[in-house]
């Protein structure tokens, strides 16, 4: 190698440096040109002898400056993968700092394409030879002496990129799990906790042979985030299992109970972190408070705080448990305490749920400043832009998931033992709890409806009785057109109709009086009542008769009407019927069974309140409408369609059946 090489290189490159210092480095690397003779003076480098080594430094292509020896970035983005998280930050030795402004366009800057999580480090340790070749040809020493000799140390520090606020969600789910890779303590599932809207948790899945993760479902714009995620991590996962050996040393079937064990540890704090979002966010915002009253404030919150108190009781008793051992004895000790002793404050809370709901929807039809200061709050990023029923609901929610929960705990214990005996204890009582809820929400509701309607009857010339019964409550109300069938037609509403209140023992029929007032003109008790449908001749398919054996006065009574729709026909003559008190399971074996995408808030006494995941057994659809049996406590009702998916698999629906009878069976519902 010729003696001349480092001076020729060495005066080129100062050369380049004085011309370069105000150019646009990205610019230069961006978009090649060809060089010109002022910038570019044509170098003679002797050729290697035989047998001796050429450094890379000193390389005819090392000698090349600017532009000549990148590779087009249209080349260079075209071979690499999409799917980047991270972003490289290098730093330059010491002793360079000085000369950092002096030399910044000559310093190859990096982006996050220098880095790919993806490939364990490879492709970053293969861009950072890259980078400090680069660096090596296009910079000075600082004391001048050859420069390219030695890669100059850098230190690399891998970050998050920044999202952008439409995709802020998305991409903090996709950095979380690589940043947990990289950390030599990761796995702590309170690393970054996830809204309880956000998740679904597997042991509401009931699959007997495997914990498995569920497939994420379609998007749809219900008020609840359906994007079915796992809480955190799982058990497998956690670092002081997976690298201690613990896995091996435990069974198939003691895993999958460790697993079910801890994703009630793990849901539960999903759902303390939103529920603390719901009391500061909202319940604590003075702003929205000041738009409504303290009623109306009282009624919209509840108690919630108090629920937000007795969560984290029952999450520090869980994870103590869990510090305690990594392999988890057992939490149905905790779940059994808490669910006799301390639960009882979501008993008030769904309670309150008919003065909620009725709170909710007035102040947003009718106080422009509440659903303004609302707007703002629901907009934030820590509220996941998220509106605010889908947290008040939560206590709903997650009162009703334990018991399945548990029931999943149940099945994976060995059974025959103590643990089985005890979680078995503990699903009667989360149970207990969750009818409790169910029926203090029903018996508040009622009797504030009977009240009312009581109010509301003139009965006039007919025998009255009281209405207003502990063991009374309306099924259905609506209008019907009286069919004139002497004269082979029927007229319009608001001519001539009958409006019907349908109790679970006694059918009124009134005339409107007013405007919330009704005159009384018969009653029978449902003993009496025979309805019936698709008469022989009728050519109006909304046609229904109704035949009271025995009316208000013993005398027998019949009433021709017609319905407004095909859909409301349907629901009346379901009403009507006598329900299903009691019927072997293998009669509805072959039903088609749906599963709730999104939770559903009845607004009818007729319709079915579903939660997110519940499963219905469906036993007639009409239009976009379905009405079907609730499975975990045999409720039925009407409810969208769109709020459900039918489930297809054979052995999902199999396992469905049998969480039903076991569950019915265990718990007394």
């Amino acid at each position: 190698m010729s003696d001349e090489a480092p001076l020729l290189l060495e005066s080129q490159l100062a050369s380049s440096l004085q011309l370069d210092r105000t150019s646009d480095s990205s610019a230069s690397y961006a978009e090649p040109t060809e060089p010109s003779a002022a910038r570019l003076p044509e170098i003679m480098v002797d050729d290697a002898e035989d047998g001796q080594i050429v450094l890379s430094t000193r390389s005819k292509a090392a000698l090349k400056l600017g532009t000549q020896q990148l590779i087009p970035r249209n080349l260079a983005v075209a071979s690499r993968p999409k799917n980047r998280h991270h972003t490289t930050v290098v730093t330059l030795p010491v002793e360079l700092v000085s000369h950092k402004a002096k030399y910044a366009s000559h310093v190859p800057s990096t982006s996050c394409e220098d880095y790919d999580s993806d490939d364990g480090g490879f492709s970053m340790r293969r861009n950072l030879r890259n980078k400090s070749y680069r660096a090596a040809v296009t910079s000075l020493n600082p004391d001048g002496t050859e420069p390219g000799m030695v890669e100059p140390s850098l230190t690399v520090v891998a970050e998050e990129k920044t999202p952008s606020p439409q995709s802020s969600q998305r991409t903090r789910r996709k950095t979380t799990l690589g940043r947990r890779r990289n950390q030599k303590q990761r796995g702590s599932f309170k690393d970054e906790p996830r809204l309880y809207q956000e998740i679904r948790e597997r042991g509401l899945q009931n699959v007997d042979d495997d914990f498995t993760v569920l497939e994420t479902p379609q998007e749809d714009q219900g008020i609840v985030v359906k994007n079915y995620r796992p809480a955190h991590l799982t058990w497998s996962q956690l670092p002081q299992v997976k690298d201690t050996g613990i896995l091996q040393s435990v069974s198939a079937e003691e895993r999958k109970r460790q697993e079910a064990i801890f994703e009630i540890l793990t849901s539960e704090y999903s759902y303390l972190h939103s529920l603390s979002i719901l009391v500061r966010n909202f319940r604590g915002n003075q702003e929205l408070k000041c738009t409504m009253t303290t009623t109306e404030h009282h009624h919209l919150f509840s108690n919630i705080a108090v629920i937000l108190e007795v969560s984290k009781r029952f999450f520090e008793d869980l994870e103590r448990r869990h510090q305690i051992n990594p392999v988890i004895d057992d939490i149905s000790d905790i779940v059994l305490n808490h669910a006799t002793n301390n639960f009882d404050p979501y008993i008030i809370y769904c309670s309150n749920e008919t003065f909620q709901q009725r709170t909710l929807q007035k102040l947003l039809t009718s106080n422009t400043a509440f659903k303004e200061a609302l707007k703002r709050i629901e907009s934030s990023e820590e509220c996941g832009f998220l509106p605010m029923i889908s947290f008040l609901i939560l206590p709903m929610q997650r009162v009703t998931r334990l018991p399945l929960l548990m029931d999943t705990v149940c099945q994976k214990t060995p059974h025959q033992t103590s643990k089985y005996t005890l979680a078995c204890c503990a699903l009667k009582a989360i149970s207990k709890l969750v009818k409790s809820c169910n029926d203090g929400a029903r018996r508040m509701e009622r009797t504030e409806q009977m009240y009312t309607i009581q109010k509301q009857m003139d009965f006039g010339k007919i025998k009255p009785f009281p209405l207003v019964s502990a063991s009374r409550w309306l099924q259905k109300k609506g209008e019907f057109a009286i069919c004139a069938e002497e004269l082979g037609f029927w007229k319009a509403f608001g001519q001539k109709s009958y409006h019907l209140f349908l109790f679970n023992d006694v059918l009124i029929a009134t005339k409107k009086k007013g405007e919330e007032s009704y005159v009384v003109l018969d009653y029978a008790t449902l003993g009496n009542v025979e309805v019936e449908v698709d008469l022989p001749g009728s050519t109006n398919p909304l046609y229904l008769r109704l035949r009271m054996k025995k009316n208000s006065e013993g005398r027998a009574e019949m009433m021709g009407l017609v319905a407004e729709s095909k859909l409301d026909k349907a629901r009346w003559v379901t009403a009507l019927r006598k329900h299903r008190q009691t019927e072997s399971l293998t009669s509805i074996v072959d039903l088609p069974q749906y599963e709730a995408t999104k939770a559903y808030m009845p607004k009818g006494p007729d319709e079915l309140g579903l939660q997110q995941a519940e499963v219905v057994i469906v036993e007639q659809q009409v239009e976009d409408w379905c009405h079907g049996e609730r499975m975990r406590d045999g409720e039925q009702g009407w409810f969208p369609a769109s709020c459900t998916k039918e489930i297809t698999s054979r052995t999902a629906m199999e396992c469905n059946m049998r969480r039903m009878e076991r569950l019915r069976k265990e718990t007394n519902v």
